[in-house]
């Protein structure tokens, strides 16, 4: 990149950070690899998270972790405390400490590259998208077209639908109407099982109408299509911080070469401090 290119690059991230009004917290966290260091800052309007996160790195908790789940293009993941002893050929991801942290959602917290976001369950175990106590991401994705802005919104709401059917069908009412129409389709009985089956959509209607269409703010518009990220996350994920320095460093790590499970082949271990 020119200097030129650089000056212009950085001032988007100022406008962009300006435009998004996130509050960054005084501490300051530095997070070394062999690849280099990342700064990083963590949010006021996140404060469970920053508090769990701080707690964390004061225990020295993730030094020697791995970030052991890496796509290019995506993200980078780590935080797994059974990844600190795994042998090469060992699957990783599903430790934990034994609690998760409330969702702090919010709009103006989105999935920019450099961004630090919280993992999870899946949305089937965990509707209230609670976060993992101690595993984390680090955005990378990258520069978004307008078409792929679109696809992204259309990804969201279709999530958002699901879930909705997934809450309806786990009420009482959707339960027994579910058992209703199983016994209606096992009695071969269609005009009644196609009554419940409405009666079903329209519950799931109701539902999805308590959530309005999503989409894309302006701000989400130029972040995405200037900086990058992943943006079909938005909205479903808890981001809780940004890199502040060394976005270069989450391109050298995105870029290893990785197995099957998306482990990196080469171990690439964390150590996170308190700088400031």
């Amino acid at each position: 990149m020119t200097k030129f290119g650089r000056i212009i690059y950085f001032l988007s991230l100022l406008g962009l950070s300006k435009m998004g009004a996130q509050t960054m917290g005084k501490e300051t966290i530095l997070i070394e690899t062999s690849y280099g260091n990342m700064k990083v800052k963590l949010y006021e309007e996140t404060p469970l998270h920053k508090v769990n996160f701080l707690k964390l790195v004061n225990d020295h908790f993730f030094d020697s972790l791995l970030f052991h789940r890496v796509i290019n293009t995506f993200m980078i993941q780590g935080g797994d405390p059974t990844s600190k002893r795994a042998k090469p050929a060992d699957t990783l991801g599903n430790g934990e400490l034994g609690y998760t942290v409330p969702a702090e959602i919010n709009p103006k917290l989105i999935h920019k590259k450099g961004v630090i976001a919280a993992a999870r369950e899946g949305d089937d175990v965990n509707p209230k998208f609670a976060s993992s106590s101690c595993q984390f991401y680090i955005v990378q994705g990258k520069i978004k077209t307008p078409e792929e802005l679109k696809k992204a919104e259309d990804r969201i709401n279709k999530t958002a639908a699901t879930n909705a059917g997934r809450a309806v069908m786990k009420s009482e009412e959707g339960k027994m109407l579910k058992a209703q129409y199983d016994q209606y389709k096992k009695a071969n009985i269609a005009d009644s099982a196609e009554l419940i089956n409405k009666i079903i959509e329209g519950m799931i209607k109701e539902e999805l109408a308590k959530k309005p269409v999503y989409t894309m703010s302006e701000y989400q518009r130029t972040s995405y299509s200037t900086v990058g990220g992943t943006p079909h996350l938005d909205g479903t994920y808890t981001v809780f911080g940004e890199v502040i320095e060394g976005l270069e460093v989450i391109d050298k790590i995105a870029a290893v070469k990785v197995d099957g499970n998306n482990r990196p082949e080469k171990d690439v271990r964390m150590k996170i401090t308190l700088v400031k």
